[in-house]
């Protein structure tokens, strides 16, 4: 089944056996799981039907005229955009079974446990340690920078495993279970006074070696699937013309010209044709993972959305003038998910500073564009062939 007419069918299918305004939120998003209209790339039985990822258009058009109610993508978009994908590629079929349907309709979120406080751009060199006992692994370290840590269910882990072999080949990939004895979350307060990053300590945690994905010591590659879904989730977001941080400074452009001057024309004009550009690029991107997993080019789309978002938050600052220096709230709180356009100017602007250090900091990712895309030579390497254990830290 290929019709995108016969798709329009099935959904109409689930809406009439499942009216949006008679059922249940919940029950209508297992149903539609169920019916495999989730995600209709994926195969039957996980949500999908094993179509071409382009079809999804079809049936989400669908539920959004009925009303249908989706599954808040901004609050579980760690789970949807960066753990599916991998658990999908190297999960065993028990795996896929157990977390696809409860992560996609929200009732489990999911958190990264990826950087550390010694290991950040340098992911590779982490020290969180891993070590088999038993049918299952002891896990020690600290973890940092982890968003919705404090709502999570489970986190996807990288721990080493092997000290003994240099640091690409001796790391493990894990389910951790986020309510497991020794697992403890600490807020991070940001610039903006909120808390929606965290760091977690891990303490004698066990891990059961059926929560492994991929090879003992195959870490590293299965960790490049999520990291390449991570940045297109980040930088390939799917928006209408003027969505996203452009959107409210264009509004106030045309509201507000007692606040334009020349040389802030000039500026959001270049922006508002950057952001254009780029939300289209977004767009061929989408397209392209039509025929497989991400690339390094999702690396490019997070690297001009990080940028873009700083200079366009910067612009609407000046444009606004004295109240664009006002901040609405410094309270501490520990937010479900970010929102850059339903907060002010201030928000905006103190929150964008962080797009160049999460999900890889902009300095990384102009390395992968230069040696991955473009083809040119990679920096010297003195820790290649180097035992992890004998890095110097």
């Amino acid at each position: 089944m290929t019709d995108a007419d016969e798709l329009r069918r099935r959904t109409q299918e689930l809406l009439a056996a499942h009216p949006p305004a008679e059922t249940g939120r919940l029950d209508f998003l297992r149903a539609r799981f169920d019916a495999g209209l989730a995600w209709v790339h994926f195969p039957e039985g996980l949500g999908g039907l094993g179509l071409p990822r382009s079809l999804q258009a079809v049936v989400d058009a669908e539920l959004e005229a009925a009303g249908a109610p989706d599954n808040d993508p901004r609050r579980i978009g760690i789970g949807l955009g960066m753990a599916a994908p991998t658990i999908l590629q190297y999960g065993t079929d028990e795996q896929k079974a157990r977390f696809l349907r409860p992560l996609w309709t929200g009732e489990e979120v999911w958190c990264q446990l990826f950087s550390e406080p010694g290991a950040g751009s340098d992911l590779a060199a982490l020290g969180t340690r891993a070590v088999r006992e038993g049918d299952g692994w002891v896990v020690n370290g600290q973890k940092v920078w982890t968003s919705s840590a404090h709502l999570a269910r489970w986190a996807i882990l990288i721990a080493r495993t092997d000290p003994d072999v240099p640091k690409h080949r001796g790391i493990t990939y894990f389910v951790c279970d986020m309510t497991d004895p020794g697992v403890e979350v600490r807020p991070l307060r940001q610039i903006t006074g909120e808390a929606e990053f965290n760091e977690v300590f891990l303490t004698g945690v066990r891990i059961p070696d059926d929560r492994r994905l991929g090879g003992t010591g195959d870490g590293w590659r299965v960790a490049q699937t999520t990291l390449n879904n991570e940045r297109v989730a980040i930088g390939g977001m799917r928006l209408p013309r003027e969505g996203g941080m452009i959107g409210p400074v264009a509004s106030t452009w045309r509201e507000r010209p007692g606040l334009r001057t020349h040389d802030l024309h000039q500026r959001l004009l270049k922006l508002w044709v950057e952001a254009e550009v780029a939300r289209l690029t977004g767009e061929r991107l989408r397209q392209q993972l039509v025929a497989g997993q991400p690339g390094p080019e999702g690396a490019g789309m997070k690297l001009a959305f990080a940028r873009l978002n700083q200079e366009i938050s910067g612009l609407e600052v000046e444009l606004r003038g004295e109240e664009g220096l006002l901040y609405d709230d410094w309270t501490m709180r520990r937010p479900e998910l970010v929102d850059f356009t339903g907060r002010d100017a201030g928000y905006r602007y103190l929150r964008s500073k962080g797009n160049s250090i999460e999900g890889g900091t902009s300095e990384v990712l102009l390395n992968i564009v230069a040696e991955r895309v473009l083809g040119l030579p990679a920096e010297p390497r003195t820790d290649k062939d180097v035992a992890w254990k004998d890095l110097a830290r």
